[in-house]
């Protein structure tokens, strides 16, 4: 079975290099991935900061949240 795997985002150049050099890293079959796109899916943005995400870009694996650079505080996005 594969793990869930959350790429949460807001479309910013950092968030963007983060995409394509950390999540789209994973190996496909152990991780089904998933992105998340903040900017675009504002109703998303109560569950992230739920799950602890505080930045963005962060990957969420196992309900541990890495957050990579920092690109946007998730309060910028609500």
């Amino acid at each position: 079975m594969k793990t869930k795997a959350v790429f949460y985002h807001a479309g910013c150049p950092v968030c963007v290099a983060a995409e394509e050099n950390v999540a789209r890293a994973l190996d496909p079959a152990r991780y089904e991935l998933e992105v998340v796109h903040l900017g675009r899916d504002k109703q998303r943005v109560a569950e992230a900061e739920r799950i602890g995400v505080k930045s963005v870009p962060a990957l969420v694996l196992n309900g541990q949240v890495y957050h990579i650079n920092f690109g946007a505080s998730l309060n910028d996005l609500k």
